[in-house]
């Protein structure tokens, strides 16, 4: 019994050195670049670029598979920082900016179907099945795939309503 003991303890540490050496030696440095763009896209993994993640999005902006223009949830402020950071030019008569946006759930209509929180990204949309759904307007991101999924038109975009956190200035108008 001691020795098998023993001899698992020796094989333990002994496999544990070799994993160390491998994770110190053989690691792939990832790309500064890629990382920079992560850090400036809003880390929300909505999906409304088209990737999976921030990320890889992020790594498709720095390779040069992406348009500066891919984030729609950023609008024409990240594009142009993502075009600064990567130096391009960017046309930016193509990128609508809009007020954000949350989803909400319209109580009387909803019949709890749950289509709309599995595929939200951000699990913001809370409830149960046969249950009233409620949206959390802190997690939400706006992406808009629950009111894809909705089949009662329940779930719809509100803008994000005004608050102490969320006010802004009005663009004064263009003076011709």
């Amino acid at each position: 019994m001691i020795l098998a003991v023993s001899s698992l303890t020796v094989l333990g540490i002994g496999l544990g050195f070799v994993l160390g050496f491998a994770a110190r030696y053989l690691k792939i440095g990832a790309d500064p670049l890629a990382e920079e763009l992560t850090a400036l896209l809003p880390g929300t993994q909505c999906g409304q670029c088209g990737y999976a993640g921030c990320s890889q999005a992020a790594a498709a902006l720095a390779s040069g598979d992406a348009p500066v223009t891919v984030c729609p949830g950023g609008g024409r402020a990240l594009a142009q920082a993502l075009a600064a950071k990567l130096g391009v030019e960017v046309d930016l008569a193509a990128v609508a900016e809009s007020v954000p946006m949350v989803a909400t759930v319209r109580e009387e209509v909803c019949i709890g179907c749950t289509r709309c929180f599995k595929v939200c990204p951000t699990q913001a949309v809370v409830g149960a099945v046969k249950q009233i759904h409620s949206v959390l307007r802190d997690a939400c991101s706006g992406c808009g795939k629950c009111v894809a999924q909705c089949p009662t038109e329940s779930a719809r975009l509100v803008p994000l309503p005004v608050s102490l956190q969320s006010w802004r200035w009005a663009k004064p108008p263009l003076a011709l």
